[in-house]
Formats: C-alpha cells, sequence, structure tokens
C-alpha cells in the first residue's frame, strides 16, 4: 500500500455561517474567529506529520488562513457523507481524513492514525467524539459505500459507521476519542485540555461571559490572539 494522505475537510470560517451553535454568547464574528482559530491548529497538526500529501477539501474560499503545502479540491455532493465520500475519490489511494473542530488534534494523533491505517489487514481506521460522532476516519481504498445510510450529524453517527463498516467487512481500527467543539462548553473543555493551541488563546482573549450575549466588535483572530 502506498503511504496514506492527510485531509482536512473544512468550511471556510465566514460570520453568521461558521459555529453558529457558539452563538450566544459568542457573536458571529467571535464565533468565525474561534473556527478560524481551530482550523489554523488542525492545519498546523497536518502540517507536522510526516504524510505522502496534505489537502484541503474546502467549502468556501480559501483565506490567509490556508497554510503553504497545502492542495486545495472543492467539496461536492450534497451532505456530509457524499462529500467525505468524494473527497477520498478526489484524492485517491489511502488517506485519512481529519474534521477542522478538534484543535487539539496532535501531529502524534494522527501519526497514529496513518501507522494504524498502514497496518496488514486494517482497512479503516476511525476516532470517536465525545458526542456520538468521529473526528477522523481513514480508508484503504475511496469506497462511497462506506457512508451510504449513516446519519451525519447525530449521536449515532459513531454506532452507525462502524456499523457500515462491518457490514461491509471492512477492519477498522479504533483511534483515542476527542472533544469537538459544537458548544460553548466544549469550546472551553477544549481550550482546558490544550491551552497553548491558537483556539485556546483565541477564546481566552474574547473573555466571553459565562452567560448572556458578547458584544460583537468583529475582533479578527490575530487580534483576539495577540
Amino acid at each position: 500500500m502506498s503511504a496514506p494522505a492527510l485531509i482536512v475537510i473544512a468550511k471556510a470560517p465566514v460570520p453568521g455561517r461558521s459555529k453558529t451553535r457558539l452563538c450566544p454568547p459568542c457573536t458571529p464574528h467571535q464565533a468565525a474567529a474561534l473556527a478560524e482559530a481551530a482550523l489554523r491548529d488542525t492545519l498546523a497538526a497536518v502540517a507536522a506529520t510526516p504524510c505522502s500529501r496534505r489537502v484541503v477539501a474546502l467549502e468556501g474560499p480559501a483565506g490567509d488562513w490556508l497554510a503553504t503545502g497545502f492542495d486545495v479540491v472543492a467539496q461536492r455532493g450534497d451532505g456530509l457523507g457524499e462529500r467525505l465520500a468524494a473527497a477520498f475519490e478526489d484524492v485517491g489511494g489511502p488517506a485519512v481524513i481529519v474534521a477542522m473542530d478538534t484543535p487539539q488534534v496532535s501531529a502524534a494523533m494522527l501519526t497514529r492514525a496513518l501507522a494504524g491505517l498502514s497496518e496488514a489487514g486494517t482497512d479503516a481506521v476511525l476516532g470517536p467524539t465525545s458526542d456520538g460522532g468521529y473526528w477522523t476516519i481513514g480508508l484503504r481504498r475511496p469506497d462511497r459505500e462506506v457512508f451510504a445510510g449513516v446519519p451525519m450529524s447525530s449521536p449515532a453517527t459513531l454506532a452507525a459507521q462502524r456499523e457500515r463498516l462491518r457490514i461491509l467487512g471492512l477492519s477498522t481500527t479504533g483511534l483515542p476519542p476527542l472533544i469537538d467543539v459544537d458548544s460553548i462548553d466544549d469550546a472551553r473543555a477544549v481550550a482546558r485540555q490544550a491551552p497553548a493551541t491558537f483556539f485556546a488563546k483565541t477564546l481566552r482573549a474574547m473573555a466571553l461571559p459565562a452567560s448572556g450575549l458578547a458584544r460583537d466588535d468583529g475582533q479578527s483572530v490575530a487580534e483576539a490572539a495577540a
């Protein structure tokens, strides 16, 4: 098997469209700033991980957060399952996809995912999240059938994905669980776990109230993390 590629599946951080479940206490600009910070941390971890190719499967335009050394492919498909399948097809060969909303992910974790996929007899790797989803999935070869009928963004996503892999006869290696950032409680938990990340610094600089609305000052990621 050729060396696996690493793919980040990402949405361009745009106020009003990014991490809207953080509002309140975040404003739309602050939620987008946190989304961008998470994306920057994820890309940094991928950049530090030895792999055959680094790709961003992107919805929306690239910004100055895009690091050098990454290829960009446009997301295609109507739902997340179709978009994951398309990303595997567009990159081709063995690959591991990681989401952009686990900024605490490290090069060591990604290296473990790549190593697991490279083991003889392993067809897939899967890393769970605490809310019943998963933060990463790797496949030895692209296969749209992997995602057929799997409900995405659901507490049942992980269980359904595991069952789908089993039905297809694919041997799967599990990876350690992570918290993905959906709510402000998730964001604070991740920032405590990984205080040196750009995400954690951005969140701390916002000084969000424990409850209620924050002021919409349009603060940028760079300003928040300074």
